[in-house]
């Protein structure tokens, strides 16, 4: 079968690259807009684009033609959170995930704890083992989305998801996102190393 974007109504295309492009990490997004007020929320569209700098991605759809907002209190205040999800906190992120008005507090709608930033006014999540404070750095606009751009300045992850001064992903037990309403976890691990490949010699041609 052939698939071809056009031939989709609005978004529909969308449901078709979440079945295909997966499993995808979870950014659960603390912000707080202009009166402090916070806001949680989670997206899936997340990637890593950088160590050096240490630089991370988020693609934010339109909602009702306008910002969602996450992308409003960026706009406004210029920080965030991403808290990473573990499968232990499905049910919350899911139940947050709903088209909540500005003035509800999401952590307090789930249960989830809110605790104090070192770098940046948003909270960190407590049941999240790591939390990554960002600050706002550009954003780029992809049609009805719009392409969020964040520097981490401060990192945080809880000793017992360590191994040797790294974080495990066995012990972390990300949740991960699939099509619809589909969701996974960890599953079994692989461990596959890089074939070490010897680079060859540059060869002087000058002369």
């Amino acid at each position: 079968m052939i698939f071809d974007p056009g031939d989709f109504e609005g978004t529909r295309f969308g449901g078709f690259m979440n079945s295909v492009i997966l499993p995808r990490p979870i950014a659960f997004v603390t912000t707080v807009d202009a009166a402090g007020r916070v806001n949680a929320a989670p997206f899936s569209w997340f990637v890593a684009l950088s160590s050096r700098p240490p630089r991370l991605g988020i693609s934010i759809s339109l909602r009702d033609g306008g910002p969602k907002d996450t992308l409003r209190n960026l706009r406004a205040t210029g920080e965030l959170v991403v808290n990473v999800v573990t499968e232990a906190m499905a049910a919350q992120i899911v139940q947050a995930s709903g088209d909540w008005p500005p003035d509800v507090d999401e952590l307090k709608l789930t249960g989830l704890t809110a605790v104090a930033s070192d770098l940046v006014r948003p909270p960190r999540v407590a049941e999240s083992p790591v939390n990554l404070e960002c600050r706002f750095e550009r954003e780029i606009e992809l049609g009805e989305s719009t392409l969020v751009v964040a520097g981490i300045v401060r990192a945080h992850a809880r000793d017992d998801v360590l191994t040797n001064g790294r974080v495990d992903a066995a012990k972390l037990r990300p949740l991960a996102r699939l099509g619809g309403d589909g969701y996974a976890g960890l599953g079994a691990l692989m461990r596959l190393p890089r074939p070490k490949v010897e680079r060859a010699t540059r060869q002087d041609h000058s002369g």
